[in-house]
């Protein structure tokens, strides 16, 4: 798997994952990024089936000009931290559900990276998916108003919604 979006613009984030059966989780990601315009590329980078093909990646993502790769493993889950050791662009790290250890065995592999070799390490499956991609957007929005205005308006529908969340309660008055 590799694809870039059909969003207009220079590449900004990586969404990587060790296998293409980690897409169902990492389209999160994707979704999240394309919903904020942000231009970004998707494809299969295995640590352990395709190690020269991660370390190109990571070596050349700063020069790239990728602000961002998130990073989606699951069972051993070496793909974040071994990209960050490769390169200075924040990784962003999502576990991924696995079948007998429901990605906890991803989430403490990825989490417990040594000191001077950090991952920004999200949620076990989609929420930390679209998580990592939102930080990235934030990322990204520091320096862009237009994109800052479209996270606020983002952020402003999640309390609405929450809010909202309010009038499906309903009390069984009995008396």
């Amino acid at each position: 798997m590799s694809s870039t979006t059909g969003l207009t613009g220079a590449i900004k984030v990586g969404v990587v994952m060790g296998s293409s059966s980690d897409w169902d989780v990492m389209r999160h990601a994707a979704d999240i990024l394309t919903e904020f315009g942000v231009p970004f590329e998707a494809q299969v980078v295995s640590a352990h089936r395709m190690p020269d093909d991660m370390f190109r990646y990571a070596e050349a993502a700063a020069d790239r000009g990728l602000v961002a790769i998130i990073a989606g493993a699951g069972g051993a889950a070496h793909l974040p931290g071994m990209l960050a050791a490769k390169t200075t662009v924040p990784v962003l790290g999502v576990p991924v559900p696995s079948r007998h250890l429901q990605g906890v065995d991803s989430l403490h592999s990825i989490v417990q990276m040594p000191k001077g070799i950090p991952v920004a390490t999200f949620a076990i499956g989609t929420a930390g998916a679209g998580n990592a991609a939102l930080f990235a957007v934030a990322m990204l929005a520091h320096g862009d108003a237009a994109l800052r205005a479209k996270l606020d308006a983002f952020r402003a529908r999640q309390t609405e919604v929450a809010r909202a969340m309010t009038n499906d309660l309903t009390l069984d008055a009995k008396a």
